[in-house]
């Protein structure tokens, strides 16, 4: 489950600006972006899904380490 959480940061946590229905100490990610200057909430988790709704399984075990081979025909290190 992902959602967006107004938060200030007081130089060493950070403080959400509405309750929220955690259970204390336990991990969570956060994805940290700035609010723009519109106003109009970031809506960075709304993106990552997007992309990810798009990624697709190529069936390459090595695609991240040989990047370059794939995509500009580059040899293999």
């Amino acid at each position: 489950m992902t959602r967006s959480v107004e938060v200030i940061y007081d130089g060493e946590v950070f403080r959400p600006q509405e309750p929220l229905d955690l259970e204390p100490n336990t991990r969570h990610l956060i994805i940290i972006g700035s609010e723009p200057s519109t106003g109009a909430p970031v809506t960075v988790p709304r993106a990552i899904g997007r992309i990810l709704a798009r990624a697709k399984p190529l069936g390459i075990p090595d695609l991240a380490e040989q990047h370059d081979h794939y995509l500009h025909g580059t040899p293999k290190r």
